[in-house]
């Protein structure tokens, strides 16, 4: 596990959320793979990402296995965390209608880290 900033920790552990359009995967595109800030491991493809406008990085599909839904304590969400370590990501909405899939991971920024496929 990493040592997180309390920032990090707000979002990751505390199951807070960065402000929109603020983080640097909203708007960022390489091709790669999205790890877990936490603990290193992969949860999403490049390929899987698209530009929703919502204010944070969006996906619609994780790795196999790496993501865990749970029901938001709000009852109608379903939060998104590492199926891994349990580190928040963020939530998860359906029949939006970006793509062809109908789902979009929402996802912090600050809750991930990039690996390039270069």
């Amino acid at each position: 596990m990493k040592n997180l900033s309390d920032e990090e920790k707000r979002v990751i552990i505390d199951k807070g959320t960065e402000a929109p359009f603020s983080g640097k995967f909203n708007d960022f595109y390489e091709k790669g793979i999205y790890l877990c800030k936490q603990c290193g491991v992969p949860l999403y493809n490049s390929n899987d990402k698209f530009k929703s406008g919502c204010g944070w990085p969006s996906f619609d599909n994780e790795i196999k296995d790496s993501v865990k839904k749970i029901p938001d304590k709000d009852g109608r969400r379903t939060e998104i965390v590492c199926a891994n370590c349990g580190g928040h990501l963020g939530h998860i909405f359906i029949g939006e209608g970006f793509t062809h899939k109908n789902i979009r991971h929402c996802v912090n920024s600050i809750s991930l880290d990039f690996k390039s496929d270069v």
